[in-house]
Formats: C-alpha cells, structure tokens, sequence
C-alpha cells in the first residue's frame, strides 16, 4: 500500500486518481500513525519551499520522513516534493530542505548563455533524456514527453542522483534518486503514458521492498 503525504500543498486529487487507474491501495493522511502503515510514500507538492518546510517542520513530519528513509523504505517526491528533497532553497528566502539529497534549488535565471530571456515558469510538455535507462523505476519507460510546471531547478554536483534529464535552455533534473529516495521534477500523474509508467515502476518497486540506500 502507498502513502500520500497530506500537508496542505499537494495536488492530492490527481495523484490519488493517477493511483486508482493503476489500481494500487493507497491512503491519504497528515499523521505519521496512519502513514506508517504504509509500504511506500509519496510526498507531492505545489507552492513555496519555504511554506512546504515550514509545515512540515511543524507537524513534525520532518522528521518522521527522515526516519522512514533511515529505516530504508521507499520515498517518491513529486514536483515541489521532489525539490524538498535537497539541501536547501533559495525561494523567498534561504530556506533548509530535507537533505536527502545533495543539492540546492534556485530560481531559473531566465536568462540563456547567448543573452536571450526565456519564459519562467518552465511550463508545458518537455521531452526526457535518460541517464540511467536501466533503473528499475525507468523500466519499459520511453524517453517521451511529460508534463512539467516550476519556477525553480535543482542544481546538484551528484551526477549519480540524475536518472534522468530535460532541456529548458538548459539542463533540468526531471528524475533523480538514490538508493531508496526517488523524485520527478514533473507531474507524472499529468504526463500520460509515460509518467504513469513510472509511478507504476514505483509502486512495483514498493511491492518488491527497496531497502538498500546508496
């Protein structure tokens, strides 16, 4: 069974109806005691980093996420969710993430390396590059178009986090993970085949238990 994080700032109807078509059991709750019974979680997300954080740090969610990942079990960030997942932001204001994942999010500069402007928000549909086509949770997937909306990038110096990539005038982590800690900067449930594909990996992964971190 999955677990969907409820913190206020996730686009939780969609995620839950994108879960039903895959017909996988899931539950949708603020309070760690119903999500610990959960074999997975998903922490979506949509807003501000700092007000996600700060939230979280309140409910003492925070910590209960970085003791379910201690424990080895399998956490899927999504959008906002997955920029939480790094070390800090600088949206609003320099604000710390979850550090479980090395890394920073700042914002687009809006600016290309030609002196062009360009758009921001990153929004629409944009092609993926796979980095590491092997990984479980990119199996039988194709290196289509998804589905993404976001002002901010992560920028990180682990290259063995990115599992896959995107363009926006220049180089956007769109899947990353790391032992048992994964994230899509786009909306899967938003991106049609291709994205369901990979909460269906995800979820095949939960049912067969992701345990070593690494």
């Amino acid at each position: 069974m999955l677990g969907i994080i409820d913190y206020g700032m996730g686009n939780l109807h969609s995620v839950s109806k994108a879960l039903e078509r895959l017909s996988w059991s899931y539950i949708v709750s603020e309070q760690p005691e119903e999500l610990q019974k959960a074999d997975g979680l998903i922490l979506p997300g949509v807003g501000s980093f700092h007000d996600a954080m700060a939230i979280l740090n309140e409910t003492g969610l925070t910590a209960f996420i970085k003791d379910w990942v201690d424990e080895g079990k399998p956490l899927l960030g999504i959008c906002l969710g997955m920029q939480l997942l790094f070390e800090e932001s600088e949206e609003n204001k320099r604000t710390k993430g979850l550090s479980l994942l090395p890394g920073r999010v700042i914002r687009f500069p809006g600016v290309a390396t030609d002196g062009s402007t360009y758009k921001v928000p990153h929004m629409g549909w944009n092609q993926l590059t796979f980095r590491k086509p092997n990984h479980p949770l990119l199996t039988d997937v194709e290196e289509g178009h998804v589905y993404f909306v976001h002002s901010y990038v992560v920028k990180t110096e682990a290259d063995d986090v990115l599992l896959a990539t995107s363009h926006y005038y220049e180089t956007v982590p769109a899947v990353v993970g790391r032992g048992n800690i994964f994230g899509t900067q786009f909306h899967p449930e938003k991106s049609s085949n291709v994205g369901m594909s990979i909460l269906r990996n995800y979820g095949a992964m939960v049912e067969k238990g992701v345990k070593a971190r690494g």
